[in-house]
């Protein structure tokens, strides 16, 4: 399947099912299988004309114009590892609505693959495990069970939380100051 065609199903399955919160985008990055709740995401783009900025966190890779607004885009398997993800024909990056104190931020999250729209109903997704995943607990929503498999669905606001994100930011304009 095509990016264009996974994109046109995406959109046509998110205009479909908007009023029901046990559809999941899922996505990969570094072979692994991730989820996001599609009533967060606006749209999926083909990874392309992004903008660097210098003195970013290294899991900020630039900015994009989004009809006209700065979006800035977030590299998910740097967030999670600090390992960059490498760039291919399948990387795309998946815009998100995240709320913070009542307003609406929109961000770009980079991902290596979009799979598909999956409904997972609640009583196959199981709580967070207490140990033994590779990103903090606190960012895992739960554990969708899928065909025998595990998809780790994410709590969006938590990954990417606009406050910590900006901490981040001021911490690391901080250390480039003393340096």
């Amino acid at each position: 399947m095509t990016l264009q065609n996974i994109e046109t199903a995406t959109k046509n399955e998110l205009t479909q099912t908007q009023s029901d919160d046990n559809h999941f985008l899922t996505f990969t990055l570094s072979s692994e299988m991730f989820a996001i709740g599609i009533l967060n995401i606006k749209e999926i783009l083909e990874y392309g004309n992004l903008t660097t900025v210098p003195m970013m966190p290294s899991f900020v890779r630039g900015v994009i114009n989004l009809r006209g607004a700065v979006v800035p885009v977030i590299d998910l398997s740097a967030r999670f590892s600090n390992k960059q993800s490498e760039v291919t024909k399948r990387t795309c990056i998946v815009i998100i609505e995240v709320t913070s104190d009542d307003e609406c931020h929109v961000i770009g999250v980079m991902v290596d693959a979009v799979s598909a729209v999956l409904e997972i109903p609640a009583h196959d997704i199981e709580p967070p495990p207490a140990l033994g995943a590779k990103i903090r607990t606190d960012f895992i929503h739960g554990m969708g069970k899928v065909d025998g498999d595990f998809v780790i669905i994410l709590n969006v606001d938590k990954v990417l939380s606009v406050d910590e994100l900006g901490m981040l930011n001021q911490n690391t304009e901080l250390k480039n100051m003393e340096q």
